[in-house]
Formats: C-alpha cells, structure tokens, sequence
C-alpha cells in the first residue's frame, strides 16, 4: 500500500502563492504518475494537474498559466506551485498516485491512492 502526506495549504490574499507538497510511503512504484485534485464544498471533485513519470505535464484550463506541478522521483514527492491564486480556487487539494497507465490523467477514478487532503483557502 502507498500512503500520500499532503502539505503546504493555507489561507492566502487573492493574487499569492502557495506551493503544496505530496510525499508518497510504502510499497511505492518506481515509474509513478502523480496528480493534483481538487474539491470546493457542495461541487464536484476536478482534475488541476498531473504529471507523467517522463514529465510530461497536463493542466486543467482553469490553472493553466498559472500553476505548475512538477516531481522529484528520488524523494517519491509531487509539488503544484501555486501563483496568482483567486477565490474560486479555495478548495480542498488532494494528491493522486497511479502506477504509469499514460492514459486518462485527468480522470479521478483511474488513481489508485490518495491523500488525505490540504486545505486551500483564498480571500478577495
């Protein structure tokens, strides 16, 4: 089993930053994709961002231009810098951890571990 610590949420201005952190444990996979999503109370869960064991990145348009997730596969570690954020992104972030599929990155139901999730919240 893999075990997900997500970190680096909080409560930020409108316009900032936050840069989350997922760290992956256990009986981890050695070509991982990892992803980012995303859940606003009364809404459904989102894709933000993913990436490939090989980087290849894939965004949501909404975050597009303006977060970035990149990895660190010595340290089993996933990060989703976080830059010019707004309200509407307040929501509860969880990581994602998959062995490599290269396919649907974007769909939920095809990662196998998650995080428990890191709170973001973004004041106007």
């Amino acid at each position: 089993q893999v075990q997900l610590v997500e970190s680096g949420g909080g409560l930020v201005q409108a316009g900032g930053s936050l840069r989350l952190s997922c760290a992956a444990s256990g009986r981890t996979f050695s070509s991982p994709e990892m992803g980012w999503f995303r859940q606003a109370p009364g809404k459904e869960r989102e894709f933000v961002a993913a990436i490939r064991s090989g980087g290849s990145r894939y965004y949501a348009a909404s975050v597009e231009g303006r977060f970035i997730i990149s990895r660190d596969n010595a340290k089993n570690t996933v990060y989703l810098q976080m830059n010019s954020l707004k309200p509407e992104d307040t929501a509860l972030y969880y990581c994602a951890y998959r062995r490599d599929i290269g396919l649907a990155l974007r769909e939920s139901g095809r990662y196998e571990y998650w995080g428990q999730g890191t709170q973001v919240t973004v004041s106007s």
